[in-house]
């Protein structure tokens, strides 16, 4: 896969700095549309093929699980060149080169930078003792590391998570699948206080302590302490406590790996840098240097760098959309999220902290049962801004297509938790995005399956397997397969298809 090495004269070279899933689908993007007059060479700083980071949760408890992205087979392609464990060390612009890790130099006509980013460290002594969650060397050391532990001191390893958002809960609760007593410690009030109002958040608490997690919040730690063998033995706390563990795992956010465009100390960049990280683009994907694009967690826009599939997905798309002629732009940042542990079903999306003015909230909360739903609405209780959903998710699939429409039915019919049954029958229009983390939109499925798609051959597709391959709708996060399988089998019958439930 790193043996085509002749570029020809007529081919403009796309040196494509990073492996990652940006990476992947940037040269997928341009696989698809096309490689005629075009060679793109991917230097990945890890020695794997390219791999799904959203699912890392899954290598944490079973190392042998394959996260490998696409069909591999792309990579034989003469105009597509996969080198890993080559890093990208220097760009330099004015030679239109970059120079890498293996003392090689590569010259471009396009650069792409998807360098990703870096999990952000902890800023107290003992930082350089904890685990982080960001690869797949990271998550196969937590493995190893919780069964060495527990075999060596002949009692479950205890684990403290310091972070309680998204990777951070998936960290902790992977940690106990694996045999471990694990804490975590959360700074806000509240677990996953990015995505979750108070209620919200309160509710997820309830949720993972009954999972066996012992949940920490409203505290800061302020030392990972150690024996003389450098052996972790706890965590000191800001109010004098000490946690017991065996391990910590810090969780705290990301850091941009934006060192490619920075400039030597008493030098100024060429490029634009954002304030906290990252290199500036403009909704074309483009940076500040002509021919130098980035995308992905790198990547700021509109002064943010966010960690989420969706974006970066979309970010690598415009940039193929561009280098063929077209006019794409970058719409902002999709923050939708939801939780992937096993039996807690949480999802947040849209304006989920209601700070659209006169906008409306309309919530269910069950504290007993560990149970929020809530619904976001502009003043009318008519177009749907956002929602949060704890405890019973269902709603989610449904509404989150919806987003920025109008709602077929009152508000009040969605919060399922309350006693109302099921959420009301939506017919989403063709226009709306089933599948937010590859911009799938329901008029693409509904002509896959009914054979004028984009499926090989535009033979109608009747299996839900053969639907995600040929339109990609829920293959990366998979939380929009429900709906994708319901749509499925309401084209089926249109068409008086029987619908097998096998």
């Amino acid at each position: 896969m790193t043996g085509h090495t002749s570029i020809p004269d007529n081919q403009r070279r796309i040196v494509v700095a990073g492996g990652g899933p940006a990476a992947h689908r940037f040269a997928d993007a341009m696989h698809t549309r096309g490689l005629e007059g075009w060679h793109v060479t991917v230097l990945a700083e890890e020695a794997h093929l390219p791999y799904d980071r959203v699912a890392l949760s899954k290598a944490l408890t079973q190392m042998d699980h394959d996260l490998t992205l696409g069909d591999t087979s792309m990579w034989d392609h003469a105009s597509l060149d996969l080198r890993t464990g080559e890093r990208v060390t220097k760009i330099n612009t004015g030679e239109k080169t970059v120079e890498t890790s293996a003392g090689n130099s590569y010259a471009y006509d396009h650069l792409v930078v998807a360098t990703g980013s870096d999990a952000a460290q902890l800023p107290f002594p003992g930082s350089e003792l904890a685990h982080v969650y960001r690869t797949l060397e990271d998550v196969w050391g937590i493995n190893k590391a919780v069964a060495e532990l527990s075999e060596r001191l002949g009692r479950p390893a205890k684990t403290v998570t310091i972070g309680g958002g998204l990777l951070g809960l998936e960290a902790a609760a992977g940690t106990v699948e694996l045999g471990a007593e694990a804490a975590v410690i959360n700074g806000s009030r509240w677990l996953m206080n990015a995505q979750l109002d108070e209620g919200a958040g309160q509710a997820l608490g309830r949720l993972v302590t009954a999972k066996g997690l012992e949940v920490l919040t409203g505290t800061y730690p302020a030392e990972v302490l150690s024996d003389d063998d450098g052996q972790v033995t706890g965590v000191l706390m800001k109010d004098g406590r000490t946690i017991p563990a065996d391990m910590v795992i810090a969780s705290i956010g990301i850091r941009p790996r934006d060192e490619l465009f920075r400039a030597p100390e008493g030098e100024v960049s060429v490029f634009e840098l954002g304030e906290k990280g990252g290199v500036v683009i403009n909704d074309h994907c483009a940076t500040s240097v002509p021919g130098v694009w980035a995308i992905g967690e790198v990547a700021n826009f509109g002064g943010m760098c966010l960690g989420l599939v969706a974006p970066a997905n979309t970010m690598a798309e415009i940039v193929a959309d561009r280098l063929h002629g077209g006019q794409a732009t970058f719409p902002g940042f999709d923050t939708a999220t939801k939780l992937k542990l096993s039996g807690v079903d949480v999802a947040s999306f849209g304006d989920a902290f209601a700070k659209t003015e006169h906008a409306l909230e309309i919530v269910y909360a069950d504290p007993a049962r560990g149970v929020y739903q809530k619904i976001v609405t502009t003043d009318d209780a008519k177009t749907l801004l956002g929602g949060i959903f704890v405890g019973d998710a269902t709603p989610y699939m449904s509404l989150r297509p919806l987003l920025g429409r109008e709602l077929p039915a009152e508000p009040g019919a969605y919060l399922t938790a309350a006693g109302g049954g099921d959420a009301p029958e939506t017919e989403l229009p063709d226009d709306a995005i089933l599948c937010s983390c590859n911009n799938v939109a329901a008029g693409s499925i509904r002509d896959a399956i009914n054979g004028c798609g984009s499926c090989e051959g535009n033979a109608p597709v009747q299996e839900l397997g053969e639907l995600k391959t040929c339109t990609r709708a829920g293959t990366q996060c998979g939380s929009c397969v429900p709906m994708l399988k319901k749509l499925l089998e309401g084209e089926l019958k249109k068409s008086g298809i029987e619908v097998s439930k096998a």
